[in-house]
């Protein structure tokens, strides 16, 4: 299953936290996923309830691609994507 990781999942997969229950990474590999001009465009188009651009792009992202998103950021909840956590 694709997922996109939110920063914080990434750091924590990185350092090997408890933070991330096992089963929402179901493989070792990391992929990048590279920016294209349709995720950009799509930021255009989000709702202003995340005032972070990175995460705004990682939703945007998600939406897009239609990718569910690995977060504990509650914000996340509030566009059309799932948000696993």
């Amino acid at each position: 299953m694709r997922t996109l990781l939110d920063t914080n999942a990434f750091l924590w997969f990185l350092s090997g936290s408890d933070q991330l229950i096992p089963t929402q990474l179901e493989q070792n590999a990391i992929n990048v996923l590279p920016i294209e001009v349709d995720h950009i465009s799509a930021i255009i188009n989000l709702e202003f309830h995340h005032r972070d651009p990175f995460d705004r792009l990682i939703i945007a992202q998600g939406i897009t691609e239609q990718i569910p998103v690995i977060t504990s950021d509650a914000m996340f909840a509030k566009y059309p994507l799932e948000v696993i956590w």
